[in-house]
């Protein structure tokens, strides 16, 4: 890609971009969220065309005015948030739009058949008439691989592929992927999970608002170098925080149970303090504090707050009690995406600034204001779509959401999942903050060195149970994974 240009309204998102990938390479692209490496990627995609800039494959220049023909021309992208259809079989979905046919009937033996055949060369262990809707995200993750594989795809696009997934899964995609660059697919691999960059590639390109600042060999480089390079200054205090001597309990819980996935979680927190939540994909994490806000109905055991002993039972009620939750995944559960910053900032305050059929369209647009500044969010206006904001502007936004409803304990479930260095170091600044003025935060994460480096204490989970607490002094990534796998 030679000289890519792209403008939306009152943006220059691509200026002047061009990135290089060999064959049988793993080619990383890198760059804080808005840096514009979703949009060059749809420009190679045919999701967006370019205004200005050319694409060449294999020597030879190419026109891609469609997803059609970016295909016809062996590329293929895997988003991060997965395009298969939950409700058709896992055969379905990788022939979806070419089924073969029998006569004017879909061939739907041959279409099982060239399916599994698929799966099986690529050591999937998946049958082809599943139904994609059962399968986990990783299984999912791996149907839309041998997808993108069933087009012949010289060049493999993989957007964020590890953020949903387990230690082990991320092994057994690392190995696919290497059974395709051996086979001389050249794959582009968008991450912000620094550690993988050395695991599974070899060269680095990086992005930085919407500009190309620099290509590197990964073995040439460092983890201080690229951050530099995507943030354009050197980020000397990465995870900012200041422990001090928390205060009195302000959340027990004792037994809780959903009778599912969350068997039997006793743990209390304390006031200024955050304590972190650890443990493997499906330990339970998420359940537990489903119930503590209210989300799950006749969960089992007790709460109280600031001494005092709650019924919980939906999430007005945890409100009214000082709790707010930013859910895990974002998209699913945390955003109006058809709606505008604006109103996804605002809409759990509604009684500051509607009075009767009067709205304070002023002090709507100052709370909205007030978290954009402090969360330093990139958007153009507070009527932008919050679905054209790339992802960890995305979570600003419903960080700052539930920041307007003044609580006393934040959960938050993933905090930077999906989020550029810069913006996660503004994010742990931000709770740092947070936790000096007095707020108690429960963070869930599967990042160990987040987890241990901003949390006072932490809870290891397993299995729906809590195995674990480690205190500062005694916390390693060799002691949460112990009690992690008990």
């Amino acid at each position: 890609m030679k000289g890519i240009h792209k403008r939306f309204p009152g943006v220059l998102a691509l200026n002047n971009v061009s990135l290089t990938v060999k064959a049988g390479e793993v080619h990383a692209l890198l760059g804080e969220n808005g840096a514009g490496k979703s949009t060059l990627i749809k420009v190679l995609g045919g999701i967006y065309i370019a205004e200005e800039g050319e694409i060449f494959i294999e020597g030879q220049k190419v026109t891609i005015d469609g997803v059609k023909a970016a295909q016809k021309n062996g590329i293929a992208i895997i988003h991060q948030e997965l395009v298969l259809v939950p409700y058709m079989t896992v055969a379905e979905n990788i022939f979806l739009g070419r089924e073969p046919m029998k006569g004017k009937f879909v061939n739907s033996r041959k279409m099982t058949e060239d399916a599994q055949a698929l799966l099986d060369a690529n050591g999937m262990n998946i049958a082809a008439d599943t139904l994609v809707g059962s399968l986990t995200i990783a299984q999912q993750q791996m149907v839309e691989i041998v997808k993108a594989i069933s087009f012949n795809s010289k060049i493999l696009v993989m957007d964020e592929p590890t953020s949903s997934i387990s230690d082990k899964e991320v092994e057994f995609l690392f190995e696919t992927m290497r059974n395709l660059t051996a086979r001389g697919v050249g794959i582009i691999y968008i991450s912000h999970k620094m550690s993988e960059l050395e695991q599974i590639c070899d060269r680095v390109t990086v992005m930085r608002d919407g500009e190309y600042v620099g290509t590197k060999v990964v073995k040439e480089t460092n983890k201080d170098e690229l951050i530099a390079m995507m943030v354009g200054r050197e980020l000397t205090n990465y995870y900012t925080r200041d422990f001090r001597e928390p205060g009195e309990v302000v959340l027990k819980c004792d037994h809780i149970s959903d009778g599912r996935m969350a068997k039997d979680a006793s743990f209390e927190v304390r006031k200024g303090e955050i304590v972190g939540f650890a443990g493997l994909v499906g330990a339970g994490r998420s359940e537990v504090m489903k119930c503590i806000f209210g989300l799950t109905k006749n969960y089992k055991g007790e709460v109280e707050i600031e001494g005092r002993r709650v019924q919980i039972r939906n999430p007005i009620e945890a409100m009214k009690y000082g709790i707010a939750l930013v859910p895990e995944d974002r998209k699913l559960e945390g955003l109006y995406k058809v709606q505008s910053v604006r109103y996804n900032s605002t809409i759990e305050v509604l009684g500051d600034f509607i009075k009767g059929i009067f709205v304070d369209a002023a002090k709507e647009e100052a709370i909205t204001q007030k978290y954009i500044d402090m969360l330093s969010t990139k958007t153009p206006t507070q009527e932008q779509l919050i679905g054209n904001l790339s992802g960890g502007n995305q979570q600003k936004v419903i960080i700052g959401r539930w920041l307007a409803t003044n609580p006393k304990i934040l959960i938050l479930d993933e905090p930077t999942r999906g989020v550029d260095v810069g913006a996660k170091s503004e994010i742990y600044a931000i709770m740092n903050e947070l936790v000096k003025q007095g707020m108690s935060i429960i963070m869930i994460s599967s990042e160990l060195p987040e987890i241990i480096n901003m949390s006072d204490r932490i809870y290891v989970m397993n299995e729906g149970n809590i195995t674990g607490c480690l205190s500062r002094d005694e916390v390693s990534q060799e002691a949460i994974m112990k009690l992690a796998a008990n």
